[in-house]
């Protein structure tokens, strides 16, 4: 089961990253769309998680401080190490290419730890195991489209997109693999969500959302964003049921 459960989430991935490079025209529309939905995975899936699983542990005001904490790390990281630069141009390609990478890879370690939930619950139960790959379902689609746009807007190429996409969706399978040799406690995963709340804020509201509207009609790129809220909203409920 949990090897059928590995390919699937590998193939949602995948999809959604070949269906960002299919409609590469359509990009701030799909900007758009990956600013809602890195949002609301923020929102609905990452920081409801945390504090379920530091419940009885750390206190609501700890966790929110931790994501708090990871949206000023992935600042810090943006604006001093991955900074853009208006010096030359080709040290502006340079710079934006950085900024794509660390964009990518942190959506890639997402979705490893996605990947090591999964396996991790199912050390619970069969039935905890279920509802949890269920929920990563969902949302993988949308990892693979967010991870070729933050490649793709930040000047990389098809094939850098395409190279980062294959990244992203073979992590959760090692992901799934890795909790075969070790196991992390609750507390300490919900810690670590909870810096992804922040890293995928900062993303969401600073990076994409900006860019998708940038010298185009707001109101189809705003209408994009609410549809990705929107679809993320619904579907991690669904999987919840």
């Amino acid at each position: 089961m949990i090897i059928l459960i590995s390919i699937a989430t590998l193939i949602s991935t995948f999809l959604g990253g070949m269906f960002a490079l299919r409609f590469k025209d359509k990009l701030h529309l799909i900007l758009g769309f990956s600013a809602g939905a890195v949002i609301g995975v923020a929102f609905f899936d990452l920081l409801p998680e945390a504090l379920e699983l530091g419940n009885g542990i750390y206190d609501i005001n700890f966790i929110t401080s931790i994501a708090a904490l990871g949206f000023i790390i992935y600042m810090v990281l943006d604006r001093f190490v991955f900074f853009h630069s208006h010096s030359a141009h080709d040290d502006e390609e340079i710079n934006l290419n950085k900024r794509g990478v660390l964009g990518a890879g942190s959506l890639s370690i997402h979705s490893f730890i996605d990947g090591m939930a999964i396996g991790l619950a199912f050390q619970v139960s069969a039935i905890i195991g279920g509802i949890v790959a269920v929920a990563v379902l969902v949302h993988d689609f949308s990892d693979g489209i967010n991870t070729v746009n933050m490649v793709l807007k930040n000047s990389g190429t098809r094939a850098q997109a395409f190279k980062w996409l294959l990244v992203d969706a073979v992590a959760p399978v090692l992901g799934i693999l890795s909790t075969l040799f070790f196991s992390v406690s609750e507390s300490t995963l919900g810690v670590i969500l909870a810096i992804f709340t922040g890293f995928f804020l900062y993303i969401g509201a600073s990076d994409l959302l900006p860019e998708s509207h940038h010298d185009h009609p707001t109101k189809w790129t705003t209408a994009s964003t609410i549809l990705g809220v929107a679809v993320l909203y619904g579907a991690i409920k669904l999987a919840g049921i």
